[in-house]
């Protein structure tokens, strides 16, 4: 038997596949254990990552290799005829079907059916290929008559089907019928010097196409390559490839500065160390504004609280001014207060007594002792965190009375 190293040799060979990073190997590793037996496979990635090439290693290394591979992409058929083209159908079964018809199912016996972008299925169909899965039968549209199927089944998705069962979009046992032995296929962006392996091969690919000489990269451009974010990894390298090969006739050593004319940057394609040095940045900026916010609801609270203390206090000094008034009429058509005040000095004095800070000072030092000057309790007593105490005693300079 030959070793693990000498079969993925055979296959990278075999169907194209460039590459030696570890995430590639392990699922190559996983795909060729699990293509000699009959079990249905969910092969997960992103788009462009290269499930289809990881389907075509499934079939042809298992029982049904010598039957049909037929890929579907379950997205780009109207949701209306996708049970006419996996199932058949009878003819007269509905308007515009004029004969019987064959559908994917029946036509792949004994081979490979692989359902691209599964996630997108409707939850019809979703129950009919759950019974294909489960008892190799299905009913074409227009009939009665239970049909058999021997197929293997191989899906792939580029979306979360956990999301999609939480949102009622995704059956949860068709899922966990063919998430047996899953296979991850890694995004571009993880697969490091795979980038420039890639990155030469298409060069000299596009060079036999166009007749040309392969172009290459300076050290600093290869550097900015390996960092790039890829959203549309191996697809958008090639692409990315062929451009510059047609389009830089003259000068075929590529600079960083010509590279990242071809480059998309945006804030989702932003190389991947600036990527995570942003995150982290950002992150820092909302914990400083989410505290902020949370100052400025403890200040409502307190300044709520002043504005009913002071307006209990008018209440009262209105009170005793009237009292005043009856008790002590001047001769001379003026006023005089208890304890020999006049009401202008009452309004000054009262006035200087209601100013925010003063007020503050004043809860925040009764806060204190009764608390025994033990601030954790004085600022749960006052509605405010410790930090905000604490600023407010270096403030108005107050940490001496502790």
């Amino acid at each position: 038997m030959p070793d693990l190293n000498h079969q993925l040799w055979e296959v990278k060979k075999k169907f194209n596949i460039i590459g030696n990073a570890k995430t590639l190997n392990h699922a190559l590793h996983i795909a060729l254990q699990v293509a000699k037996t009959p079990m249905s496979v969910l092969i997960t990635g992103e788009n462009g990552s290269g499930k289809e090439s990881f389907s075509k290693i499934l079939h042809h290394y298992s029982l049904y290799k010598h039957g049909k591979f037929i890929a579907i992409n379950c997205g780009a058929i109207p949701e209306g005829t996708i049970d006419s083209e996996l199932f058949g159908h009878e003819k007269g079964s509905f308007t515009g079907a004029l004969d019987n018809r064959k559908g994917y199912f029946e036509e792949a016996n004994k081979g490979t059916v692989f359902l691209d972008e599964i996630g997108e299925m409707p939850m019809t169909t979703q129950a009919k290929l759950l019974r294909i899965l489960e008892y190799g039968e299905y009913i074409k549209i227009g009939s009665s008559q239970v049909r058999k199927t021997d197929v293997r089944v191989i899906a792939a998705t580029n979306v979360d089907l956990m999301v999609a069962i939480q949102k009622k979009k995704f059956r949860e046992d068709l899922y966990y019928r063919l998430n047996t032995i899953p296979i991850k296929v890694p995004p571009l962006r993880e697969r490091g010097h795979d980038i420039d392996l890639l990155f030469r091969k298409f060069s000299l690919d596009f060079a036999d196409q166009y007749n040309t000489s392969p172009i290459q990269l300076q050290e600093e451009a290869k550097k900015l390559l390996l960092t790039y974010h890829f959203p549309g990894n191996i697809r958008q390298l090639k692409n990315l490839v062929e451009q510059i090969s047609i389009l830089e006739n003259q000068e075929k050593n590529i600079s960083k500065t010509t590279l990242l004319h071809y480059l998309p940057i945006s804030s989702h394609t932003l190389p991947a160390i600036h990527q995570k040095k942003k995150t982290e940045e950002q992150d820092i900026f909302y914990k400083i504004i989410l505290d902020m916010k949370k100052e400025v609801d403890e200040m409502k609270k307190i300044i709520f609280t002043l504005i009913q203390n002071q307006s209990m206090q008018e209440d009262t000094i209105h009170t005793k001014t009237t009292t005043a008034y009856d008790m002590h009429p001047n001769q001379n058509n003026g006023v005089k207060m208890i304890g020999e005040n006049t009401p202008e000095k009452a309004d000054k004095n009262y006035e200087e007594n209601l100013s925010l800070e003063s007020i503050e000072k004043q809860l925040i030092l009764k806060a204190l002792s009764k608390n025994q000057q033990k601030r954790k309790y004085a600022a749960k007593s006052l509605g405010i965190s410790e930090r905000t105490l604490y600023r407010k005693l270096k403030q108005y300079h107050l940490e001496k009375t502790i």
